[in-house]
């Protein structure tokens, strides 16, 4: 089961505040501000900052 549509657009970038985007993979949700990508593990999203990963 995927993450639902209505979690994704309450879910914030908890440093920047910005909106997160889930990637195309399915493998985590990108802050469209600060570009962190934070983890998806057994379909929930880890919303830590010292979990997130930086990507361009």
């Amino acid at each position: 089961m995927a993450i639902s549509q209505d979690l994704l657009n309450i879910l914030v970038c908890p440093l920047c505040k910005a909106t997160v985007n889930l990637q195309a993979d399915g493998s985590g949700l990108k802050c469209v501000e600060c570009k962190r990508v934070y983890p998806i593990r057994d379909e929930i999203p880890v919303m830590l900052v010292d979990e997130a990963r930086i990507e361009n």
